[in-house]
């Protein structure tokens, strides 16, 4: 199987960490087939009023260090949360432990749903 990197129209630099890059939920939406997405927020959350995009996968934060071994470095990874700040931290990991192709969701599950885009609980 050929993995295909994701390049984000969208993409613009987070305000708060240097080269990390955030993305539009609507883009996102266009090719979560082609993206392995990891929802950084608590179970709680997770599975709360806000739901999930369909297909993340829960690592919440503080349990990321020991999951970043898990993660492909030959894929496109999207980290997502509530607002897009913990996601950026997460991004922001990523990048400082070798990860390339790894970006923020700008906005989190608040924007994704006020896009009344899809979402699991």
């Amino acid at each position: 199987m050929t993995v295909k990197l994701v390049n984000f129209e969208t993409k613009t630099e987070n305000p708060q960490f240097d080269g990390v890059y955030d993305i539009a939920p609507v883009e996102l939406q266009q090719v979560l087939s082609n993206v392995k997405m990891i929802d950084v927020r608590q179970p709680e959350e997770y599975i709360g009023e806000l739901g999930h995009v369909p297909g993340a996968e829960l690592i919440a934060l503080d349990t990321l260090p020991d999951h970043l071994e898990d993660l492909p470095k030959d894929q496109t990874v999207v980290f997502i949360c509530r607002s897009g700040a913990r996601s950026a931290q997460a991004t922001a990991y990523a990048k400082m432990n070798g990860w390339t192709h790894v970006y923020n969701m700008r906005g989190g599950m608040l924007l994704w749903n006020n896009l009344l885009l899809p979402v699991e609980r």
